[in-house]
């Protein structure tokens, strides 16, 4: 597989796991209250999807920088759970 694809892949991967994260979670609901949360929650799928696109690992300080955006992710999704009920 070429790396244009790997990448295309990815970023489909990303962005699939994103769509279906605010569909089961009903993030579309709690928009209007949670903006800010919403917008982190964007800001860290761009992140993550420019960390994967990174092609050398710098000394593994990328794969250290992917666990903690996918950790922050989870934190803000939980976050948004919580001030959802």
């Amino acid at each position: 597989m070429t790396d244009f694809l790997k990448r295309f892949n990815i970023i489909a991967l990303v962005l699939g796991a994103m769509l279906l994260g605010s569909i089961v979670t009903g993030t579309t609901v709690a928009a209007a209250y949670q903006s800010h949360m919403l917008a982190a929650q964007n800001q860290l799928g761009f992140a993550l999807n420019q960390l994967n696109l990174a092609l050398a690992d710098k000394a593994g300080h990328r794969a250290q920088a992917i666990v903690l955006v996918k950790q922050a992710r989870t934190q803000v999704q939980l976050g948004i759970q919580a001030g959802a009920k």
